[in-house]
């Protein structure tokens, strides 16, 4: 089976669905260059005007995590911003494909530094993208990846588990996930209509009671652009998510997959909420760096998102763990802390900072999934319809 072909296939036509005409700017990894030629080969086949690729290489930024100061690492360029913005204007359309090629290159690195983040280059991407542009991010299979996984470099195997998950086994891939995507709508118009004021994860070592925005959207399967194009913004996707109110939060989490965060894993992590935010964080592993990463900014403590999957999904049947967040967050009900979705909620998109903090939204630089689901999790809603399971032992029942 031709893999690569098939990926890219799903990532022009049902991740970003691309439009004759359109540019379109391809964020990637030098370790992904055979895949990248197959985006790119898939792009302009589909009428894409022009493709832009913006290169990452691991060892290059081991290199500048080794040699630049903290705040030049965190220094903005105006020049970088500026770009942004203009291909926002132009209407691009966003792909990103991730796939950590050396999980080891940032070993014995300054977490610090490991962790920096140019937050107004992040938050001018996040502006321009989350919202009003059509974008996807999606895992590359590479021999780096593939040793994270199984120990071994074994990418026809990686491949196979990736093909499963993005369901490019079936006869028509595009089609299987214009359908997977239909069920999650519906699940997430479910939720809509019960108008849910908080939600409570509770199993083994979680119990975290998180406050909603009142008329809030739930979004599962994919989303729509100002035109009435649909896209699809993460493949593989099992989840409906919004944002919550970045105030509200109270209670623990004990987090159930390992956590790929800058290179690194991270391992037995728990977290204590006080008045929405994080007061406490402690990990078997890796506590450093994400300690590191709530130090980024204000809104890095407190939640951007809310994510409720069940056992149907595909990564959760896989049986393995990634040592992806974009593969292992679909494996369970999750949270992110960090940035909020301005589309979450009606006019979102439209409102200046003030007027979204002034709702609840959080800003930050960084925005990061961390699983709490899988047996044992039971979810439930609370609104003015009374308190209804969601997910129940991990099965939805709604």
């Amino acid at each position: 089976m031709d893999w690569i072909e098939r990926f890219a296939d799903v990532v022009v036509r049902a991740g970003v669905n691309i439009q004759p005409g359109q540019g379109v700017v391809l964020n990637t990894d030098t370790a992904h260059l055979e895949i990248a030629r197959a985006v790119v080969e898939a792009a302009y086949r589909a009428g894409a005007a022009w493709v832009e690729p913006v290169w990452r290489d691991g060892p290059m930024h081991r290199s500048a995590v080794d040699h630049a100061s903290l705040d030049q690492l965190r220094s903005s360029r105006p020049w970088a911003i500026q770009r942004t913005r203009e291909w926002a204007e132009q209407g691009a359309a966003w792909i990103t494909l991730v796939g950590d090629a050396d999980p080891h290159v940032l070993d014995g690195a300054d977490p610090a530094k490991a962790a920096a983040v140019r937050v107004d280059e992040s938050l001018a991407y996040r502006s321009a993208v989350v919202g009003k542009l059509r974008w996807t991010v999606i895992g590359a299979p590479n021999p780096g990846w593939a040793t994270q996984v199984f120990g071994e470099p074994d990418v026809d195997r990686l491949w196979a588990a990736v093909g499963a998950a993005m369901r490019l086994d079936q006869d028509d891939p595009v089609a299987a996930w214009r359908q997977r995507a239909a069920t999650l709508a519906e699940r997430g118009a479910t939720l809509d209509a019960l108008e849910l004021t908080e939600v409570r994860y509770h199993g083994e070592g979680t119990d975290l009671t998180v406050g909603l925005i009142p008329g809030c959207h739930w979004t599962g399967g994919g989303m729509i652009d100002d035109a009435g194009v649909p896209y699809m913004p993460n493949i593989p996707t099992e989840e409906v998510f919004t944002s919550p109110d970045r105030r509200r939060a109270e209670g623990t989490l004990r987090i159930t997959k390992p956590l790929a965060l800058q290179g690194r894993l991270v391992r037995g992590l728990r977290l204590t909420f006080e008045g929405g935010r994080i007061v406490a964080a402690t990990a078997e592993e890796g506590q450093d760096i994400v300690e590191a990463q709530l130090a980024t900014d204000d809104g890095a403590r407190h939640l951007g998102e809310v994510s409720l999957v069940d056992r149907d999904s595909r990564i959760a049947q896989a049986g393995i763990v990634f040592h992806s967040t974009l593969f292992d967050e679909n494996a369970g009900c999750h949270v992110a802390w960090g940035q909020s979705f301005p589309f979450a909620v009606p006019g979102g998109v439209g409102m200046t900072p003030e007027q979204r903090a002034e709702l609840g939204l959080n800003v930050s630089g960084v925005h990061t999934d961390v699983v709490v689901g899988g047996a044992g999790i039971t979810v439930t809603g609370t609104g003015p319809k009374g308190t209804v399971d969601i997910i129940r032992d991990d099965e939805w029942v709604l």
